[in-house]
């Protein structure tokens, strides 16, 4: 049973909580103050610290820094920009904004106490964690670290799915780092990036005299890749002679080099990546149905930066360090107009457009400070976009907006259905039903000026 403790001043939020949660099977404890909670409780005990942001003896954020590893999550009817920030600077493990749905807070809670028991700090060395090489604490994202914490210490062949710059290779080189080979070589090579003539040559190797200029044999990067891991990223590239080869070395673990009638053994993991469609491409006979079937073995999909929510706020700081360190300014931060644009635009290149954005920042920036324009992103900052967790509860909703036409349009019709089931439903269950994220689902209420409906 998970022990939780609350730090909370008000006491029918205090209690309230802590029905909420005994209901779900936790052990609660509850204080008023982090005094209270230092002096009463021994913290690592916690699975996890649940804390209001302001507090009468000091700020709740200041458990972090004492709660010896325990994640906190931070909660607060004040909810600003700067405070997710500094709350998530400051290491807390999630932020919501009071009030919040029952089913809400249930969610983030176990989301955060599953993410806890796939990954600790004293169960793996840092270097081969999956935070060390992949940040991401939304639902989305906690469901592919447990994915890859299963498949990574099998030999299972991984297909990873995604659009351009949601991590690929990253989360590719996190199965090999938290696989048995990870002391073995890991190979990794962009079918897209190797031109189609020597391409066969380049997997498999060769034999001196196979074709004009080779002069000398040479061993490929499978056999390179010998007693490791090959990942092979854009693998909807590989020529279809290239696929026959490779379905060869999935099934019967050899190699044959281009010019030779010898096969060679080879132990190799495979793991592959790409942003098209392989089922599609196999129907339309772009890609052996045979090779796409023994690569979807296990198959991990990366979520788009737009759908990540709140985890923007936490790649923009751990980019930030990055850059930091990279270019020795330890100052380097971003405005709130910078932040209010990363919030509210789409990034269709996901996660390296935001690296590339953060970068030219930094570069041309005056006093460590990147303001909006330094960014060159196309966003209307009018009509931001802030996630739930993000928005001044004191803000006023702007006047619904009437529909002239008799014909209901899309907007009509996401209109109507919220209010009319924003009563009995959650905000999780109105998204899944309209078939949009969280984040989109807040995004179309503030463009449309629907207040949320507050539970007692």
């Amino acid at each position: 049973m998970s022990r939780i403790l609350i730090i909370e001043d008000e006491s029918a939020s205090r209690s309230n909580l802590k029905e909420i949660l005994e209901n779900q099977g936790y052990q609660v404890e509850l204080t008023n103050s982090v005094q209270s909670a230092v002096e009463d409780y021994p913290l690592p005990a916690f699975e996890l610290i649940i804390t209001d942001l302001r507090l009468p003896d000091q700020p709740g954020t200041d458990i972090i820094r004492l709660a010896q590893g325990v994640p906190v999550l931070v909660m607060t009817s004040y909810a600003s920009l700067r405070s997710a920030v500094e709350a998530m600077k400051l290491g807390a493990v999630d932020y919501i904004a009071k009030p919040f749905d029952e089913v809400d807070i249930v969610e983030i809670v176990t989301n955060i106490l599953d993410q806890a028991r796939v990954i600790k700090p004293s169960e793996a060395p840092k270097s081969n964690s999956l935070e060390s090489i992949i940040y991401g604490r939304c639902q989305a994202m906690r469901k592919v670290f447990k994915l890859i914490q299963k498949v990574a210490p099998t030999e299972a062949t991984v297909l990873i799915q995604g659009e351009t710059g949601t991590g690929k290779e990253l989360a590719a080189r996190a199965i090999h780092n938290l696989s048995k080979r990870s002391k073995q070589p890991y190979i990794c090579v962009n079918c897209a990036a190797i031109p189609e003539s020597l391409i066969e040559s380049e997997l498999f190797g060769h034999e001196k005299g196979a074709f004009t200029g080779a002069v000398s044999a040479r061993n490929g990067l499978i056999e390179a890749a010998d007693g490791g891991s090959l990942f092979l990223d854009e693998i909807g590239e590989l020529p279809l002679e290239a696929q026959a080869r490779l379905l060869r070395v999935l099934q019967e673990g050899e190699i044959r080099r281009v010019g030779s009638t010898q096969s060679r053994k080879v132990n190799v993991r495979l793991i592959a990546a790409t942003h098209r469609n392989l089922r599609a491409r196999a129907r339309r006979g772009e890609f052996r149905e045979d090779l796409y079937y023994r690569l979807n073995v296990v198959q991990v999909k990366l979520p788009p930066l737009r759908e990540r929510g709140n985890d923007i706020i936490g790649l923009c700081e751990t980019l930030l360090d990055k850059l930091r360190v990279k270019l020795g300014r330890d100052q380097l931060r971003l405005d709130a107009e910078a932040l209010k644009s990363i919030q509210a635009y789409d990034w269709p290149g996901n996660v390296r457009e935001l690296e590339n954005a953060l970068e030219r920042g930094a570069i041309l920036c005056d006093r460590d400070l990147i303001t909006k324009e330094l960014l060159d992103i196309e966003t209307e900052v009018d009509d931001i976009n802030i996630p739930q967790g993000l928005i001044t509860p004191n803000s006023p909703p702007s006047m619904p907006r009437h529909q002239t036409n008799k014909t209901l349009t899309m907007e009509g019709y996401f209109q109507q259905f919220v209010l009319e089931n924003q009563s009995h439903m959650s905000e999780t269950e109105l998204a899944k039903k309209l078939g949009i994220s969280r984040k989109s689902l807040w995004e179309r209420r503030q463009k449309l000026g629907i207040p949320r409906k507050k539970s007692s």
